[in-house]
């Protein structure tokens, strides 16, 4: 299947995957259920931040998100409106943009809900939720993210979950990466 106008890296999963298996902790992320109308990925982390601290830079997700998996090349171009309704936006050359998800829960320091298909996703007759829970922990913030896709896809979603899976714990480790050190790297 080729799926135009997404991230170069996820024009292969396999190397998208592998890239971004390199630069997080694949031990904390599952591809938790895997059916032929969908899956679930969860990944759990320990963030060395307060919740508070953990949420105020999970709605900014220019400072952590990899520019190689946007649709501008630069992840400059996100936005995220923490508020019901709001957009985690990017914006394109020439006035372009694209809505990667919709917000439909906040509530700050302890959950972010959104609603839609990231990056190559969208190609394809699908939605999803993506959830962030926030806990406090020991020295920190324990942090569980689940994205529960669901639709149709021609050929089932067994490698999407798994590139899915690859790309988001990436994410993931970015945001305990900027958190626990001062270079976001994009």
């Amino acid at each position: 299947m080729k799926i135009h106008n997404m991230p170069s890296c996820l024009r292969t999963p396999a190397l998208g995957l592998a890239m971004s298996l390199l630069i997080a902790d694949p031990s904390a992320a599952t591809v938790s259920d895997i059916a032929s109308n969908g899956f679930t990925l969860k990944i759990d982390t320990h963030i060395a931040a307060s919740p508070d601290k953990v949420y105020a830079t999970l709605i900014e997700p220019a400072r952590w998100w990899s520019s190689d998996h946007t649709f501008s090349g630069n992840a400059n171009n996100l936005r995220l409106e923490a508020r019901a309704g709001g957009c985690w936006c990017e914006t394109l050359p020439n006035g372009g943009s694209v809505t990667h998800l919709t917000v439909v829960y906040v509530d700050p320091g302890k959950a972010l809900r959104l609603r839609g298909a990231l990056g190559p996703f969208q190609a394809l007759a699908v939605t999803g939720a993506l959830t962030w829970k926030l806990e406090p922990a020991a020295d920190g913030t324990h942090v569980s993210v689940t994205y529960a896709l669901g639709g149709y896809n021609n050929g089932g979603f067994a490698e999407l979950a798994q590139a899915g899976d690859g790309v988001l714990t990436a994410q993931v480790g970015r945001l305990k990466k900027v958190l626990e050190s001062s270079s976001p790297g994009h």
